[in-house]
């Protein structure tokens, strides 16, 4: 699967709706493509506390939890089908998930696309 239908995918997950007073869901959406081929997508959870997480975290989530972990790209898209790169918390989750995803596309504006280590340039670990 391309980039540009990775970020299709994730666009047609963009649903921005009230869960309640306090919490919102699908303002950004994220979709991936993991070494064994398969695609997988999530929603951002705002909450007025700070319990909730990224499109890319909810993606990685679905991800881990059938069993794979290495992401070959990755993609996020707010409203409008605006391409949104990785927060600093979801590059680091993304690389911690596994090392060798710091070699995984990732696009960012104008739909170009890095590398995760361009992202992260002087690592920690």
């Amino acid at each position: 699967m391309t980039m540009e239908e990775l970020r299709d995918t994730a666009a047609k997950k963009v649903h921005f709706r009230k869960l309640s007073k306090f919490t919102s869901v699908a303002e950004v959406a994220a979709s991936l493509l993991t070494d064994k081929g398969n695609v997988y997508t999530g929603v951002n959870i705002d909450t007025a506390c700070g319990m909730g997480f990224c499109a890319e975290h909810s993606a990685i989530a679905q991800m881990v939890t059938n069993g794979e972990t290495r992401i070959v790209r990755i993609v996020a898209v707010g409203p409008g089908g605006k391409v949104l790169p990785p927060c600093g918390r979801c590059r680091e989750f993304i690389y911690q998930i596994n090392k060798d995803n710091i070699d995984a596309e990732v696009m960012i504006e104008g739909n170009n696309t890095v590398k995760l280590r361009d992202l992260l340039p002087h690592l920690w670990s």
